[in-house]
């Protein structure tokens, strides 16, 4: 995957998990900030191990 394309599913994953806080379903919110971390985190490390 390229950039944009990680970067385009941790907006929309972030972007639904805001959603979801507003709307107040604070379990599925907090699943998906869960996930949009965890996801970041692994596309983070991937750059890095590109790089060296």
């Amino acid at each position: 995957m390229n950039n944009l394309h990680k970067d385009l599913v941790i907006g929309s994953i972030f972007i639904a998990g805001t959603w979801s806080f507003i709307s107040g379903q604070f379990i599925s919110s907090t699943i998906l900030f869960a996930i949009a971390a965890v996801y970041s985190n692994i596309a983070m490390r991937s750059k890095n191990s590109d790089l060296q």
